[in-house]
């Protein structure tokens, strides 16, 4: 009697007692293992073929140890382009004794360790759902407190009569820079007297 079964992601055609190297397995050393995923069964003349699977059918096995495959080679290499690449790979493997193939009767336990899974990473996915509006109020709080910032800056503005000062003080530096000439002619446009007689001081304090 053998059986066809997938394992670790890898069809294996398998009788009782033999032992083959899998696909690394969480299984600890020494613990038993089923699978259930059992594609064709023959004892004798009788085969059955799953579709894809049979149903009841299962393989148990038990791990004998956990190793590593022997060195792979990979080597890559473009050439004219200097492009040499080499790297070693040794697949993790797990070595496991077949003790028995039943063909009907066998209980799937792998659904119910699934449902349990899923259920964990709902209730997960649910707590984090209801954490979040929690952060979004203990943010929002502090937006109230804002304007009263904005009416406390509004005072300096008891500061801005002295501006004009600085204005004439600006204009008689310009004054000052300009010639005797220039400042006669703004005189004669302001209609200022006796701009003949004046010097530059007195033309700046006149037009000033």
């Amino acid at each position: 009697m053998y059986a066809i079964v997938e394992i670790a992601g890898q069809q294996f055609k398998v009788v009782k007692d033999q032992k083959v190297f899998v696909h690394r397995l969480q299984t600890e050393e020494g613990k038993q293992v089923a699978f259930d995923n059992v594609l064709l069964l023959s004892d004798g003349d009788k085969v059955t073929v799953g579709a894809p699977a049979i149903g009841g059918a299962q393989v148990s096995a038990k791990v004998l140890k956990h190793l590593k495959g022997d060195k792979v080679i990979v080597f890559k290499k473009k050439r004219r382009k200097g492009y040499r690449v080499k790297n070693g790979h040794r697949q993790s493997l797990t070595e496991i004794q077949i003790e028995s193939i039943v063909a009907s009767g066998a209980k799937k336990a792998t659904k119910a360790e699934s449902e349990r899974a899923k259920k964990a990473t709902k209730n997960v996915s649910a707590g984090a759902k209801k954490a979040a509006p929690a952060k979004a109020t203990k943010t929002a709080a502090p937006k109230a407190a804002a304007p009263k910032v904005e009416t406390k800056k509004a005072t300096p503005k008891a500061k801005a009569k002295t501006k004009p000062v600085a204005k004439k003080e600006t204009a008689t530096q310009d004054l000052s820079k300009m010639t005797v000439a220039q400042l006669k002619e703004m005189a004669k446009v302001k209609g200022v007297t006796g701009i003949s007689s004046m010097k530059k001081a007195d033309l700046i304090a006149a037009l000033s």
